[in-house]
């Protein structure tokens, strides 16, 4: 009838993980159960993360004859309570050692009261009954406020109460444990009715209502309701094996035959096919294993100050019903000890890590020891006592505090933005001034100066620069599938084909003024066909390298979650990262071609020589995009994409104010110098 201890160990398990206490200590009776008790109880501790303290047994029958003997056994059982941060205690035994317990603190602190270290959360299993005979009920339960007690689950019966307050001591004669309850509990002697009252006897008229908790209790506990189911499941039992007999041809019910051969064995095949509803309403049926269902009631002990208490009921262990339901518990019931302020008490070796911090294990302690660290760069804890940090997802970024994840922002270089307004302002005023030098040249295209700067090629470059500032545009704005696939290519080959034009350019002045010298064949190259070849054959090769780049691995809209902490960049994935760099490196080529002739051309007569101007203008071209290189790759985000427009916009400024703005001065303030004697003009 007894419901089986393993579910009591379990439902110990289950109150240490509702309450989160991980640091607890056990005391337990010194004997055969107490060594069984923590044998089974110890490894299912270990196994939910919960610690052993300490463990103390309680000696069943301490020995009070040597003073030695006796202040050991007091300081054994006084030590515990100073185990640091320690909250939670259970005890297991029988009655015998929570009186010996009580007892044991009295004399280890005599003034417990005042010393707030002895106050805990107790813990106490179904044997333990809070019930005191003869001198033991004057003891206070004053430290046991607030325990939690594990109590074999019952239920009121119908009109017990009244059966108890119509209880009388000689309803029966011959019943020696009956006047034994009456002695002790009254504490008087019950006399024989036919002998005459004396001082200290009992009349019989006592009620057992007037007794204190702690001496007798007016409910049906739990030990109570086994024995009444009990009574009832053998009675059934009886009657379902005299039933089987009778409608076997046997003996009627109730014959004394019946009744002088049954033996107690004969019952165990009825009993194991019992089921019937008790007068409490409750249904009684042995398991497979031919125990009653292990059900245990949770109750909180609350004392009052004239030495009585009350068990309440708050929760119940069921293994029954559906897993997660098993346990149940109504924590706001529970009127914890007076000490802890209502407050849900603390047992734990390390107080929680917060969110933001990780467990980190001291060595040589236990598991439940250990420091809180913080979380490191990038990780996150958003629960108490987690043994790791996690990353936050590819689209969210660790709080300041690390303890939980923010979405990240999605980033790109804006019209909006402070950056992306001078970008544009920049590209606009750029185009307007280079507009502003095509006007200006086709307006005085007769005139020697502009002549004498191959007009054709001049045109040419003029519209490819102003194609490169229009350019940077497309690298402005979220980036989109049509801007992505044509913005490296667009950029690729319209600067190829601003800086053949100078190549050709530089060529031309080099072959005009080798042409000229006695001897030379090249008169026949100078003149539209060398210019031509030049800046087509140059521009067709980065024409063809895009083509190949587009139709195998174009550019596409995607997003780098990684680069930047907080912020989802918004960007062009190039496709192929070597054809990126191959129509780059062709450009570099170009330009570094083009200086390296301009350089040597540079001292060549003044009047028709632009190789000093084509120097200098490429000098900075290839200065900017040498830079370039280890800028893009160093910058994060849309900040790329910035160091690009940057270096489209000043590298394109620097060639048309290096070749274009000292003809304008000459074309609009120094007009008489736009005349033909002043270029043929030799310098001696």
């Amino acid at each position: 009838m007894v419901p089986n201890e393993a579910h009591q160990y379990m439902g110990i398990i289950l109150l240490l993980q509702h309450f989160k206490w991980t640091w607890v200590g056990i005391f337990a009776a010194d004997d055969d159960s107490g060594a069984h008790f923590l044998k089974a109880l110890e490894p299912l501790l270990s196994s939910k993360g919960i610690c052993l303290a300490f463990s103390q047994s309680i000696p069943s029958l301490p020995n009070w004859t040597y003073f030695d003997d006796l202040h050991n056994l007091i300081s054994k059982a006084y030590l515990p309570f100073r185990v640091r941060r320690t909250n939670a205690f259970i005890l297991f035994g029988e009655t015998g050692i929570f009186i010996r317990m009580i007892t044991l603190i009295f004399l280890a602190c005599p003034r417990f009261k005042e010393d707030a270290s002895m106050t805990k959360v107790w813990i106490t299993t179904a044997q333990i009954d809070f019930a005191f005979i003869g001198m033991q009920r004057a003891m206070d339960l004053y430290l046991f406020q607030g325990a939690i007690s594990f109590a074999v689950h019952s239920k009121e019966v119908h009109e017990f109460g009244m059966f108890l307050q119509m209880v009388k001591p000689y309803w029966t004669q011959g019943d020696g444990f009956l006047k034994d309850f009456w002695d002790q509990a009254f504490d008087c002697t019950l006399l024989n009715p036919q002998e005459p009252m004396a001082d200290g006897a009992c009349t019989g008229d006592e009620k057992l209502e007037s007794l204190p908790a702690t001496v007798f209790e007016m409910h049906m506990t739990g030990h109570s309701y086994s024995i009444y189911n009990a009574v009832y499941v053998v009675a059934h039992a009886l009657h379902a094996m005299y039933t089987s007999r009778s409608s076997h041809g046997t003996k009627a019910i109730g014959q004394i035959a019946e009744h002088q051969t049954l033996q107690p064995w004969q019952l165990h095949s009825f009993l194991q096919g019992i089921s019937f509803n008790n007068s409490a309403g409750e249904t009684l049926s042995f398991n497979e294993n031919r125990e009653m269902a292990a059900v245990f009631d949770i109750t909180n002990l609350v004392t009052f100050p004239n030495k009585s208490f009350q068990r309440v009921k708050i929760g119940r262990i069921d293994p029954s019903v559906a897993e997660g339901e098993e346990f149940i518990i109504h924590e706001e019931m529970i009127l914890w000890h007076q000490t802890f302020n209502q407050g849900l008490p603390l047992s734990l070796c390390t107080d929680y890590c917060q969110p933001g911090y990780r467990k980190k294990m001291k060595e040589g302690e236990p598991f439940c020891c250990y420091d809180c660290v913080p979380c490191s760069e990038g990780k996150i804890s958003n629960q108490k006592d987690m043994d790791n940090c996690i990353n936050c997802p590819e689209d969210q970024y660790p709080s300041k505090d690390h303890d939980h994840c923010i979405p990240k922002t999605i980033s790109f270089l804006s019209y909006k933005e402070p950056l992306g307004i001078s970008f544009t302002f920049a590209a606009a005023c750029c185009s307007l001034i280079t507009v502003s030098v095509l006007g200006t040249f086709i307006k005085h295209r007769d005139t020697p100066i502009v002549k004498a700067s191959n007009r054709d090629t001049t045109y040419i470059l003029l519209n490819s620069l102003l194609l490169c500032f229009l350019c940077s545009f497309l690298f402005l704005g979220k980036p989109r599938k049509e801007t992505c696939f044509l913005r490296q290519a667009a950029f690729g080959i319209i600067f190829s084909l601003a800086v053949s034009c100078v190549l050709a350019k530089t060529i031309t002045v080099v072959v005009a003024f080798t042409a000229i010298n006695p001897g030379a064949n090249l008169q026949k190259w100078v003149g539209q066909r060398l210019t031509n070849s030049v800046v087509l054959s140059c521009a067709f090769v980065q024409v063809g390298m895009c083509t190949v780049w587009l139709k195998t691995s174009p550019p596409f809209p995607d997003f780098d979650m990684k680069s930047l902490s907080r912020e989802i960049t918004a960007e062009c994935n190039e496709g192929s990262v070597i054809m990126f760099y191959i129509v780059l490196g062709y450009m570099g080529l170009l330009s570094l071609i083009t200086l390296i002739v301009a350089f040597f051309a540079r001292k060549l007569p003044d009047s028709f020589n632009e190789a000093k101007f084509i120097t200098f203008s490429m000098l900075i071209f290839c200065s900017v995009w040498v830079s370039f290189v280890p800028t893009y790759l160093s910058a994060k985000g849309k900040y790329m994409v910035a160091v690009e427009i940057f270096s489209i916009l000043v590298s394109s400024a620097g060639l048309l104010s290096c070749i274009f703005f000292p003809k304008c001065y000459v074309i609009l303030l120094r007009p008489e110098l736009n005349k033909r004697e002043q270029l043929i003009h030799r310098k001696h």
